[in-house]
């Protein structure tokens, strides 16, 4: 197991895409790693596009950027209602400034560009907010898996084995 002593946080709130959650979810805690659903409220139930639901272990006023190894940020439409809470901001921005991974897939570059932590760099995402991550600052390409120093983006759920892997590579080579 990989990631044994990893603390990672996975965002969650309501119109999440199913398997950019659960994907991650249960790929990194096969590898060892504590994950916790990090959203709004603690206990509060959070359903994605196709009403699944997702309970929130953490509230995001509760938690510390330096107690995790990592965050992801789902796609679907929840980076739209993700963004909008300053909290959720703060806590990518201060996890980028501590030079931890950050990694988005699909719409959740919204909450990068929100963050303004892309400026300069490279990026993946749906292509459907290509532009928006133009504006923020990246420089968008169409490839599977970018990563960028800390910050990984991918485009869609069919990316998601690389996604996965390319976040278990980067935490596997921190001790």
């Amino acid at each position: 197991m990989k990631l044994t002593n990893k603390k990672i946080a996975v965002f969650i709130e309501n119109q999440y895409q199913e398997l950019e959650v659960w994907y991650p979810y249960l790929r990194l805690k096969e590898e060892g790693a504590q994950v916790f659903f990090v959203g709004p409220e603690k206990g509060k139930v959070y359903t994605s596009k196709y009403g699944y639901a997702v309970t929130a272990e953490l509230e995001i006023a509760e938690v510390n950027a330096q107690d995790f190894d990592a965050v992801v940020v789902p796609g679907g439409y929840a980076p739209d209602y993700m963004r909008r809470n300053a909290q959720m901001v703060q806590f990518l921005r201060d996890m980028n400034a501590a030079q931890k991974p950050v990694a988005a897939i699909c719409h959740a570059g919204w909450m990068l560009a929100s963050a303004e932590i892309i400026a300069g760099k490279k990026v993946t995402s749906v292509s459907a907010i290509q532009d928006d991550m133009r504006h923020a600052g990246g420089h968008w390409v169409d490839e599977e898996v970018v990563r960028d120093g800390n910050i990984i983006t991918s485009r869609k759920p069919e990316d998601l084995p690389a996604f996965c892997r390319t976040i278990i590579e980067i935490l596997s080579s921190f001790t």
